[in-house]
């Protein structure tokens, strides 16, 4: 059976190492990679100041997502599952967990997601529109979407 908690401070080496991985499952270069660790590692002060929450099953985490509020825009910073975990359902219980026990409960309505091309047809079915691309902040040139994705009124 699953659990979802919030994250707490000691979990962020495990987080950064399943967000690697996660990333790493696409094929991506080794500098690519390097840069991803360096730049998307998650922090003990990103995990007090914003809403983490970690997927686990027999104590073992194998997902998590971080959603930071921006001044008046809330971002979907992370959202990884495990790669031995991935098409296993847990990300769209993960999902499911965002909408209706964060945001729902704290009134947010809509939160931007810059991702990954290979993720975008995750969010897109779940219900993200896509806004355009931005340049990856991992290599110069490269353009990754830019979706949004508001809550539906009621549920």
């Amino acid at each position: 059976m699953v659990n979802i908690r919030r994250a707490a401070a000691h979990d962020a080496r495990v987080l950064s190492d399943i967000a690697y991985h996660s990333e790493a499952y696409w094929g991506y270069d080794p500098e690519y990679m390097e840069n991803f660790r360096s730049l998307y590692r998650v922090t003990e002060e990103f995990i007090s100041h914003n809403r983490t929450y970690v997927l686990e099953e027999q104590n073992r985490i194998l997902g998590f997502y971080g959603l930071a509020a921006r001044g008046t825009v809330n971002s979907l910073e992370y959202f990884f599952i495990e790669p031995q975990s991935i098409g296993r359902g847990y990300g769209k219980v993960l999902w499911e967990h965002l909408l209706d026990f964060t945001c729902r409960p704290s009134g947010i309505k809509e939160f931007e997601i810059v991702t990954s091309p290979q993720a975008k047809e995750f969010y897109t079915k779940l219900g993200a529109v896509w806004l355009g691309e931005v340049e990856s902040l991992l290599k110069k040139g490269r353009m990754i979407p830019r979706l949004m994705y508001g809550l539906p009124s009621s549920r």
